[in-house]
C-alpha cells in the first residue's frame, strides 16, 4: 500500500485538489506498473476534530495536519517494480513543472504485510474495497507493547476486540492491517519534497476500516476500541482518525478543510 496524507497550503485548495484529482492521481500513480485500486479521502476540520490521542505526532504532527489522503494497492510481489517506476515517475514529474509546490506532505509511507477481519460472512473483499466506494473511512495506527508477540495482539484483535466493534448490526464493515515497510535502501528515498513523518517500526500496525455511514455515527466505537486495546496491555493506540470519502470531479470539501 501507499498512503500519502497531505495539505494543501491555504488558498491552494482547489488548485491542488484538482492538480491531484485530474492529473496526479493518474500519472503519479494509477498508470503505474501493478498498481490495481486507488482512492481518496478527505479529513475536513470537524473530521480533524475527532482525531485522537492529541499530541503525539505519530502519523501526523500536530494531530490535525494532514487533509487528504489517497491510498493505493498494489499487486503482492510486484512491490519493488511498481515503486522503482514511481520514485523514477515522481522525479520526472517535477522536472518537467507537472507537480504542485504549494502542499505539504504529512504522512507518506509504503506499507506490506496486509491482513483482514470482516463484518459479514460474505464481504466485499479488501482487494476491492477501494473500489466499492464507501462514504467513510477510519485510519487507526497502534503499537504493539514491548515483549508482546504478533501473534498474541492479533489473537486479542481477532478474538475479542474487532468482534466487539464490528458486531453484525456495525456500520464498520471491513478492517486491513498493515506494517511500514522498513528497509535501508527505501524507495522513498530521493523524492523532491519532504515525506513527513516516518511510518513507525517493526511494532506499528496500521489499520484501514471502511465505514458505511457518517464517522459520527460511530466514532463513540472506535473511543472503545482504542480503550480495549490500551487496557489490554498488548499495544497502545497512537493515532485514530475519520476521513470522508471525496466527490470525486467536484470541489466540494475544499472549504472546509482549516
Amino acid at each position: 500500500m501507499l498512503y500519502t496524507l497531505v495539505d494543501p497550503h491555504v488558498g491552494h485548495e482547489v488548485a491542488y485538489n484538482r492538480w491531484y484529482e485530474r492529473d496526479h492521481y493518474y500519472e503519479g500513480c494509477m498508470v503505474g506498473p501493478h498498481l490495481f485500486a486507488g482512492s481518496r479521502w478527505v479529513a475536513t476540520r470537524e473530521m480533524k476534530d475527532m482525531r485522537f490521542p492529541v499530541g503525539r505526532g505519530e502519523i501526523c504532527d500536530p494531530t490535525d495536519k494532514g487533509s487528504y489522503v489517497a491510498i493505493y494497492w498494489v499487486q503482492e510481489g510486484k512491490h519493488d517494480e511498481h515503486f522503482g517506476w514511481g520514485l523514477t515517475k515522481v522525479q520526472w514529474i517535477y522536472q518537467n513543472d507537472r507537480g504542485f509546490q504549494e502542499r505539504t506532505h504529512a504522512h507518506t509511507v509504503l506499507y506490506e504485510e496486509p491482513w483482514s477481519f470482516y463484518r459479514d460472512d460474505d464481504p466485499v473483499p479488501i482487494e476491492l474495497a477501494l473500489d466499492h466506494r464507501y462514504p467513510a473511512l477510519a485510519s487507526v495506527a497502534l503499537d504493539r507493547a514491548e515483549g508482546v508477540s504478533v501473534e498474541d495482539l492479533n489473537a486479542f484483535l481477532t478474538g475479542t476486540a474487532l468482534p466487539a466493534l464490528m458486531g453484525a448490526d456495525s456500520k464498520v464493515a471491513s478492517m486491513v492491517s498493515w506494517v511500514p515497510v522498513i528497509r535501508e535502501d527505501d524507495l522513498t528515498d530521493g523524492a523532491p519534497m519532504d515525506l513527513g513523518t516516518k511510518g513507525g517500526g517493526h511494532e506499528r500496525s496500521h489499520q484501514l476500516f471502511f465505514l458505511e455511514d457518517d464517522p459520527k455515527a460511530v466514532w463513540d466505537q472506535f473511543h472503545a476500541y482504542a480503550d480495549a486495546v490500551n487496557a489490554s496491555g498488548l499495544a497502545e493506540v497512537v493515532f485514530a482518525g475519520p476521513f470522508l470519502a471525496t466527490s470525486v470531479g467536484t470541489d466540494k470539501y475544499t472549504d472546509q478543510l482549516w
